[in-house]
């Protein structure tokens, strides 16, 4: 038997229950990994809250973690037992000791990355590396606004952006938190709960805003990025941490200049195993090469995941966050 955490209704934290249930064979394409440690991240609280659907109740959580092949399916001949793999994408489940999925969403892990920091790193990293490299190419010198600049995905993209050598201006909800972001790379720092967001844009850029703005936030900053954004430039809308952005009115963004919108995940970007694997040699290459430092903010046990799901949605986590089973 293996334990996970499952959920039977949609809910706060409390719905998350631990369960043993049988370690699963794996099927044809398939690799079961024993995890060494478990990503946590905002997605997770979006399918336990029924934001979004999991295909079926009860339902296994997480998508992201790293650990050791235990089990091959058959036609499987790209993997090994007892390979060191992660994953940050393919079916819910991760939230466990034990998780089956496709081998295309394994990637191989390099001796240079331990498995918390792949755990705590994948999903975030590889969000970073489309949103940065993918969905706009920043380049050198250029000025972008990125909100929840010290949170797990802001972390890594403050360092990314200052590698590149462009500007990067963090929205942050605290003062130790606009800290926190200039000691990662952050060109500047706006403090939202002191300081009028719109407003610092303007003054930081001379008048000409963004060409792009990056916001997971969703309902509660959207249409200051909308007032952050260049004309013609493009808005990421890429997380829901304050609820969903709904009833958006197109008119808006070509009084607000021609502007461009998309909400982009990684699913529509690793599209395949050698796309996926190409991403994440380039994020083991920032981090080996030292431009991009993994911080663990915070570790937890397996049975603690509720515990820790309550402490991320209420913004007192800092980096990234592990469950280790």
């Amino acid at each position: 038997m293996s334990q996970r955490i499952q959920f039977s209704q949609h809910g706060g934290p409390e719905v998350l229950e631990q369960v043993d249930v049988p370690v699963a064979a794996p099927g044809a394409g398939e690799v079961r990994v024993r995890n060494h440690a478990i990503g946590l991240n905002f997605i997770d609280t979006y399918y336990r809250s029924g934001l979004y659907a999991p295909p079926s109740l009860p339902s296994g959580l997480g998508t992201e973690g790293a650990g050791v092949v235990e089990a091959l399916g058959e036609g499987v001949d790209d993997f090994e037992v007892g390979d060191r793999v992660a994953y940050a994408t393919g079916p819910l489940g991760s939230y466990g000791e034990h998780h089956t999925l496709p081998a295309r969403h394994l990637v191989k892990l390099p001796e240079s990355v331990s498995f918390e920091q792949a755990a705590s790193v994948m999903l975030k990293g590889l969000t970073t590396q489309y949103l940065l490299r993918q969905t706009y190419e920043l380049k050198a010198g250029e000025i972008v606004l990125f909100h929840a600049a010290a949170g797990g995905v802001g972390s890594i993209a403050c360092q990314w952006a200052k590698a590149i050598g462009a500007k990067l201006i963090g929205v942050v909800g605290s003062a130790e938190k606009a800290e926190r972001a200039k000691s990662l790379g952050a060109w500047e720092t706006i403090d939202r709960t002191q300081e009028d967001v719109v407003q610092r844009v303007f003054e930081l850029t001379d008048g000409r805003k963004c060409p792009v703005v990056y916001d997971s936030v969703g309902k509660s900053s959207w249409d200051v990025s909308l007032d952050c954004v260049a004309p013609r430039g493009l808005l990421v809308s890429f997380g829901n941490a304050s609820g969903a952005v709904t009833g958006v009115n197109l008119g808006v963004l070509a009084q607000k200049g021609s502007l461009y919108v998309t909400r982009p995940t990684l699913a529509g970007y690793a599209t395949s195993a050698e796309s996926l694997r190409a991403m994440a040699a380039e994020l083991f290459e920032m981090i080996a090469s030292g431009k991009i430092k993994v911080e663990i903010g915070q570790r937890y046990s397996l049975a603690d995941a509720a515990e820790a799901q309550r402490q991320l949605a209420a913004g007192k986590t800092t980096g990234s966050t592990i469950l280790l089973p």
